[in-house]
């Protein structure tokens, strides 16, 4: 589990002071007028805080390690004692905070990430599986409730007889990639649908991919790149809605990427949603290209995260969820009202195990 140390030492100097920057930057007038940007900060900072603490704690344990080695050779008796005492619970300390460290350092890119988008479409199944969507759609709402976490709609597309066949949402605050990260992936539901006469049980999916939204990501497109087509909404919503140009359909020339988004009636805020949306899908497909960097680290948050690889069966009569990536079980009713915490977890600390391994 060991990290050579001057990389250990010269890595942790590097988050100390980014953290005295983002701390400085919270102060700048421009900053603090630029609500988002604020917000990204103030996530990113107290993603680091602890380890920061940590980290100067283990300096100051060291100062106090050099003074107790000093007194313990000394001629009184009692002192040396003391200060043989001393060292021993200092080393002990010291040792303890550097494991924590490195348990922590392997988790920091991913704690520091606060804001995702999360995408969710209804599999096979039919109108069942559009029912599993809503259904999934409304668990991760619960947990992001719990959590504090702020939630807004970027485009949804309702199922014929309920559920959604179509949902994008993104979500911001302390922790979201790190916990929601793992959710990418196939999920599949046994139950006996509402419409099932006979009583059968059906299987049906639905796929969840999780996109980062970390900094780099306001710059992954090129205005340049982008077509950008004003247009009226489309299907009900009465006749200013379909009268006036509030859609807006972004095309990225380069990789074909195309988004629309008309949710509102407002033409600005459909543009900002679209403009999101565009730059967390550009950014993705080239970290894909790029060997999806983040993913291999993490190992690929346990699974690729695909939407081909069935992550997680929900068997509605054992009323338990069975995660394929670490083989444990959950009670069904207490994820699907939102109580998640105990199976993100569980998937987190294989993750971190894993990822000690290959340091």
């Amino acid at each position: 589990m060991a990290i050579p140390p001057d990389n250990l030492i010269r890595k942790l100097l590097e988050i100390d002071n980014e953290f005295e920057s983002l701390t400085s930057a919270m102060l700048d007038p421009v900053v603090m007028t630029d609500h988002r940007r604020l917000r990204g900060i103030v996530i990113r900072r107290s993603a680091m805080n602890e380890m920061v603490m940590r980290w100067r704690r283990w300096n100051a344990a060291g100062t106090e390690l050099a003074c107790a080695i000093e007194l313990a050779g000394d001629s009184d008796a009692a002192m040396a004692a003391m200060a043989r005492t001393e060292r021993v619970q200092l080393e002990q300390e010291r040792e303890e905070i550097i494991e924590w460290l490195i348990r922590d350092l392997v988790t920091a890119d991913d704690r520091a990430v606060g804001e995702i988008i999360l995408e969710v479409r209804s599999g096979v199944g039919g109108d069942e599986a559009s029912l599993w969507a809503g259904d999934l759609v409304a668990m991760y709402q619960r947990y992001c409730q719990i959590r504090g976490w702020k939630w807004e709609e970027l485009e949804l597309k309702a199922g014929d007889v309920g559920g959604i066949s179509h949902g994008v949402f993104e979500i911001s605050g302390l922790g979201v990639w790190s916990s929601l990260g793992y959710e990418g992936g196939t999920h599949q539901v046994k139950r006996v649908p509402t419409t099932e006469a006979q009583g059968r049980v059906h299987t049906s999916t639905a796929t969840v991919a999780v996109l980062a939204e970390p900094e780099e990501v306001a710059n992954a497109v090129d205005p340049q790149e982008v077509k950008e087509i004003m247009t009226t909404a489309q299907g009900p919503g009465g006749q200013n809605v379909n009268k006036v140009a509030t859609a807006v359909h972004l095309i990225h020339l380069p990789t074909g990427i195309e988004v629309r988004m008309q949710e509102t009636r407002s033409q600005l805020q459909n543009r900002e949603k679209a403009w999101r949306l565009l730059r967390a899908r550009v950014y993705e497909r080239r970290q894909s290209e790029a060997n999806a960097r983040r993913a291999d680290q993490r190992s690929a948050m346990i699974g690729s995260g695909s939407r081909a690889e069935k992550i997680r069966t929900y068997r509605a009569k054992e009323n338990i969820a069975v995660d394929h990536r670490i083989d444990e079980s959950f009670n069904l009713t207490e994820i699907l009202a939102g109580r998640m915490q105990t199976l993100l977890d569980a998937l987190a600390l294989k993750d971190v195990a894993d990822r000690i391994q290959q340091l």
